[in-house]
């Protein structure tokens, strides 16, 4: 009886700190304080699934929320945001709202990554703007890289899924392209992925993969993780994790209005 006690002591622990740890924000952040305020329990999520906060880069993601929020980020101190949508990158970052011709960009002390599903035919328009491609996953990218942005620090996306709407490079195809991106002079800084859906030990596997794909090909960087699964991520040796909503809060419909 003592040890079914304590089992159920064990049980009700976990559900009341639970709640704290994965608290969602309902809503965007009122001011600089207050987003660095959710960016401090982003950290201490971090640093409680066994990660240095130092050392594990966020990138936050402003996917879907209007320039405002790129310039309450930079006064809150952010470092790296992240951005999916080439036509979201040029309202935000270029002024005016169109690509610039002869460089510059708005908030440039600003690290960029663009995360989304990259098409060829948007790389002209992101060059000068993007300071990492990191959904890098085919030659033809790599080809239209060298030739806009030469030089240009990449991440390669890795499939665990097999679902090609989703993106990413499968992982026996992974070595030739990270090669192929070097012998072309881009910067290949690590690796990227995105969990497949069936829940925490499918993350689990899929994390794990990338994590020996980089060690294998000598790259520091893992880009695993966003809010949902960050724990695991991190446990997995994740060394950045792209957090939206546990900053932001939920999305603006795009297609409001």
């Amino acid at each position: 009886m003592e040890g079914f006690r304590s089992h159920l002591r064990v049980r009700f622990t976990v559900v009341v700190v639970s709640p704290e740890a994965y608290e969602v924000p309902a809503r965007p952040p009122r001011d600089a304080a207050e987003l660095t305020r959710r960016l401090d329990r982003v950290r201490d999520r971090i640093a409680r699934a066994g990660g240095d906060p130092d050392s594990v880069t966020v990138v936050a993601v402003t996917k879907g929320f209007g320039a405002d929020m790129v310039d309450l980020a930079a006064e809150a101190g952010i470092d790296d945001l992240g951005e999916n949508y080439a036509q979201e990158v040029i309202a935000k970052f270029a002024h005016g709202g169109t690509r610039p011709t002869t460089g510059g960009r708005r908030h440039p002390e600003l690290r960029l990554h663009f995360i989304g599903q990259l098409q060829r035919n948007k790389v002209k328009k992101l060059a000068g703007l993007v300071d990492v491609y990191q959904s890098v996953d085919r030659p033809e990218l790599v080809s239209e890289l060298s030739r806009r942005a030469p030089g240009a620090e990449l991440l390669v996306q890795v499939d665990c899924s097999g679902d090609d709407r989703r993106g990413g490079c499968p992982p026996s195809e992974v070595s030739g392209l990270v090669a192929l991106a070097r012998a072309e002079g881009l910067r290949v800084s690590g690796l990227m992925t995105v969990a497949p859906l069936g829940g925490p030990e499918v993350a689990r596997r899929c994390f794990r993969t990338v994590r020996v794909l980089a060690d294998e090909l000598g790259l520091e960087t893992r880009s695993m993780g966003m809010s949902a699964d960050l724990e695991i991520a991190v446990s997995e040796g994740s060394t950045m994790v792209r957090i939206g909503t546990d900053l932001f809060g939920p999305r603006p419909d795009r297609h409001a209005g």
